[in-house]
């Protein structure tokens, strides 16, 4: 696959000429063989700033650069970039067996395994190779071709400059960090649309964690594929995103194909995708994708790079991820400005948010470098987050208690208070039912409804029982449920007093 084209002039932004200044001040007082790597957030154009140093890079040593990519759209979008730089350019794909016109270009592009594929067999041999240039640096995938690039300069480029293994950590091959413009600068000035985050506490206790630090898919399936899991997702969309263009990412297929039949059942314009997709349904599904201005597109992690379609107006998160990088990624797929577009929803389902902080927050990127096992050892374990949680009624539920002037009822302030009077904390729960107790009563005809209004409240208690169990440090599993049996008996207890004294 060759590219070769007139050169041609790109414009770039100030904070991207910036990085380049930066990049380039580096490797002029560095010795040759240096690894160096770039970090710059989803949107803010990573693939045209190293197009830019490869240009610059072959103009003022005179030597050719080599770009690896991990997927082969990748590799054809880089072409396509280098070739508006004015870079003369060949793909190094499956079909490439031989090199035997590389003089007649200064850059080649390759996936990994394929060039490692061809170089370990002898097939090819690159020559006068004095940068190699590698996208999304944080996979490790790219370690096992350093070997045949020792005398080059290494320029490593991504939004998350944390490494895919803990084991292998990107400062043990990087001997440098060169920090680009942050998420909220490039939102500031325009160039990243701004995230209206929604939150949906969700309680993941069920989740297991696999080899690689993250949720297993069999776990994530069977919690997000539940109906009750598939229910709230569509509620949620009905609530905060209904009629606006929407990529749902899911950890697993068959939660992917369950929010399909779940939206398409509610009469939703929606499509699955998933990476046992041919490259012609991929072509087509993306297309209907595009072109439909309210379209819901269910996938799985197979978009998280190389995936652009400005036109996306929400993204759900539902899945839960251990994962920085996974996250960034999510959420980087709708910040794409546009012309009527600056803003977008994200929606959360798995306490990424929480876990993470939002996506604009700032990120001391220097300190997740050098010092990445501490960074991973304090991200926010399950429950802590739980810990935090504050339960909000839904508008439908609150609705059904219209009758009531008070709906809620703080069980840490309650704690607080009892405490300081030293009275038994078992008073706080006591009281709790009581304003439960009191909240059916006044929305029910009789005792039955008001038996029918408790299992409308059952979350509400569930959250409160937790609660109390963490202000008096008991939480265990076998607690918690004895503890929510023994208030739900007492408050239909409570009820039947209350309906006796009618």
């Amino acid at each position: 696959m060759e590219t070769k084209t007139k050169p041609s002039e790109k414009k770039l932004y100030d904070y991207q000429v910036r990085d380049l200044d930066a990049i380039f001040n580096y490797l002029n007082e560095a010795p040759e063989d240096t690894n160096l790597l770039y970090q710059l957030p989803t949107g803010g154009g990573k693939t045209v700033v190293f197009s830019e140093i490869a240009r610059r890079y072959i103009g003022l040593r005179g030597k050719k650069v080599v770009v690896l990519t991990h997927r082969i759209e990748l590799s054809v979008q880089t072409s396509k970039m280098l070739t508006g730089f004015g870079v003369s350019n060949r793909v190094i794909n499956s079909e490439t067996k031989t090199l035997e016109d590389q003089n007649q270009y200064d850059c080649f592009v390759a996936m990994v395994e394929t060039l490692n594929n061809r170089l370990q067999e002898d097939q090819i041999a690159l020559e006068n190779i004095g940068l190699v240039i590698i996208d999304e640096a944080h996979y490790n995938s790219f370690r096992k071709l350093f070997k045949f690039f020792k005398h080059a300069v290494v320029l490593g480029v991504t939004a998350t400059p944390l490494s895919s293994n803990i084991k292998l950590p990107m400062k043990d091959h990087y001997k440098k960090l060169i920090i680009g413009a942050s998420i909220a600068e490039l939102i500031d000035r325009g160039y990243l649309a701004r995230a209206e985050l929604y939150a949906r506490n969700v309680s993941l206790k069920s989740l297991k964690l696999g080899i690689n630090g993250d949720y297993t898919v069999k776990s994530s399936d069977a919690f997000y594929g539940n109906t009750g899991m598939l229910n709230q997702l569509k509620d949620t969309y009905e609530e905060i995103a209904a009629g606006t263009k929407t990529l749902i990412f899911n950890n697993g297929i068959s939660t992917s194909k369950y929010v399909y039949e779940t939206f398409k059942k509610a009469g939703y314009p929606v499509r699955h995708l998933d990476n046992k997709n041919t490259a012609s349904e991929r072509r087509e599904i993306l297309s209907w994708f595009a072109e439909t201005p309210d379209a819901i597109l269910t996938s799985v992690s197979i978009l998280t790079t190389g995936f652009d379609e400005p036109s996306v107006e929400t993204i759900i998160l539902n899945r839960a991820t251990r994962s920085l990088t996974l996250y960034f990624q999510m959420i980087g797929r709708g910040s794409r400005v546009v012309r009527n577009k600056n803003t977008f929803k994200v929606i959360d389902m798995g306490n990424n948010i929480a876990r993470f902080g939002p996506w604009d927050s700032p990120m001391n990127w220097q300190d997740i470098f050098h010092f990445p096992d501490y960074y991973l050892e304090n991200i926010k374990n399950d429950e802590d987050i739980e810990r935090d949680f504050s339960y909000d009624m839904p508008p439908q539920l609150k609705a059904r208690f219209a009758k009531s002037k008070t709906l809620t009822f703080d069980i840490k302030a309650a704690y607080k208070e009892v405490f300081s009077r030293g009275l038994k904390s078992k008073t706080v729960l006591e009281n709790s039912i009581e304003q439960h107790a009191t909240l059916c009563y006044e929305n029910a005809k009789d005792i039955y409804e008001a038996r029918m209004l408790i299992k409308l409240l059952q979350e509400d208690i569930s959250y409160r029982v937790k609660t109390y169990s963490y202000c008096i440090m008991n939480n265990t599993k076998n607690y918690k449920e004895w503890l929510e049996e023994d208030y739900q008996r007492k408050l239909r207890l409570k009820l039947a007093q209350l309906f006796s004294k009618q």
